[in-house]
């Protein structure tokens, strides 16, 4: 990604954790060349008429990273803050991602640069269809397929599903994952994330020797995934003494009032009327002290300039690359316990898989089948990257890096290069 219109701060970092990782590999200069760029990206243009008669173009990304181990794989995002440089880094990691925890998929992302918050229903629903058409040619069951992400939902995933069915002429499920249940979505996808968080931090309190009843958790952001971390953490009785979203957070030393702080999130889709607690910016969030915090909202939010207050013993990313590596430094010398978000975050990804394999042969598993099914691969995947951690003398993130990358790479060199 050497050339500019692939980088911003996201991708020089994503790149430079995979330099890092394939230099300790001694990875084939020939492969790594090609890893540091994705096999394509597009850049459309999403004209979507608005509810006062006017048109308004917005920009559409999506980038495919690398498909070696199968269809590229990898969410939607709907986000100001979405470019060709944040996508390209979401679409790396989601290789090594996919790669860590044994799916047969590649790495893939996409999204809108728009606030999905100010765009009505009707508004959301001709964006999200003008947009499926303008990447129509290059998506499908057995090349590319979306999921939720950031600012996406069940009903996103609806409206592409129907978009591409109806140009086929028939109904394709396996098209987009996260569907509602009703058109072949599967059970337990929504809690998925937030539900791999929790199992990955209880295999780290287990390594260390923690007992989670007397542990205290902040969590950064509260949307499908933060909203799951804070109900299953509580509810395997962690004490939930932070929680924040874009409008600012609540804190609380003694616990928050969990049942009630999730009922009026599902009310209001916000925390910002939320009567309990001190209220806090999401910087003091992540000062806070506590034992677990897990930041679930943006990228690069524990920077070089915060990471030294952070007082936390695990930090488990729910987000995909919230920690910079300046900050991943300062971490390793703080003894804080980092489960990567490649490893931490990966059960969307994996329940996805499940979805999209349930859909191929139309056969659908029970929500416990689903459950244990995602803790086995999690549970196996945490343990790979802590020996790989002990072995090597690396931190978890490297270790989880390495391990994707070498299997990205080992396929690589058996299917050679088409030229």
């Amino acid at each position: 990604m050497a050339t500019t219109e692939w980088r911003n701060e996201t991708s020089d970092m994503a790149v430079q954790q995979f330099d890092v990782a394939a230099a300790k590999l001694g990875l084939d200069p020939n492969l790594a060349v090609r890893l540091r760029r994705p096999d394509r990206a597009m850049v459309v243009s999403v004209p979507t008429r608005m509810d006062d008669g006017r048109v308004n173009v917005f920009t559409g990304y999506r980038v495919q990273h690398n498909d070696v181990l199968g269809p590229f794989k990898g969410g939607l995002r709907y986000h100001p803050s979405v470019s060709l440089g944040e996508v390209s880094a979401l679409a790396m990691w989601m290789t090594w991602k996919c790669s860590l925890v044994g799916l047969p998929l590649g790495g893939a992302k996409g999204g809108i640069a728009c606030d999905p918050a100010e765009l009505s229903r009707n508004e959301l629903q001709s964006m999200t269809r003008r947009y499926t058409a303008e990447i129509l040619n290059f998506i499908g069951p057995e090349i590319d397929v979306p999921a939720p992400d950031m600012g996406t939902n069940e009903q996103i995933m609806a409206w592409i599903m129907d978009t591409y069915s109806q140009h086929k002429g028939h109904a394709v499920p396996e098209i987009v994952t996260g569907k509602p249940i009703a058109i072949g979505g599967t059970l337990g996808r929504r809690e998925a994330t937030g539900r791999g968080v929790v199992y990955t931090i209880i295999e780290a309190a287990n390594h260390l020797g923690v007992d989670l009843t007397k542990c205290t958790a902040a969590i950064q952001g509260f949307g499908n995934v933060g909203s799951v971390v804070v109900k299953e953490l509580n509810d395997i009785g962690v004490r939930i003494i932070g929680v924040a979203d874009r409008t600012g957070g609540f804190y609380d030393a003694n616990g928050l009032p969990i049942a009630r702080l999730l009922e009026i999130a599902s009310q209001t889709h916000s925390l910002e009327a939320f009567p309990f607690g001190q209220k806090i910016t999401n910087a003091e969030l992540l000062e806070l002290k506590c034992d677990i915090l897990v930041p679930a909202a943006l990228e690069m939010q524990i920077t070089q300039e915060n990471a030294q207050r952070l007082q936390c013993r695990i930090l488990a990313e729910g987000a995909n690359g919230p920690t910079t590596p300046e900050a991943d430094a300062i971490l390793r010398d703080k003894d804080v316990f980092v489960i990567p978000d490649i490893l931490a975050n990966a059960g969307g990804v994996v329940v996805s898989y499940f979805e999209w394999v349930q859909d191929l042969q139309n056969f659908f598993w029970t929500e416990e089948e689903i459950t244990r099914k995602l803790r086995d691969i999690l549970v196996k995947a945490f343990h790979e990257v802590l020996q790989m951690s002990q072995k090597e003398n690396v931190e978890m993130r490297l270790a989880a890096l390495m391990i994707g990358i070498d299997r990205v790479a080992r396929a690589m060199l058996w299917r050679g290069l088409y030229a």
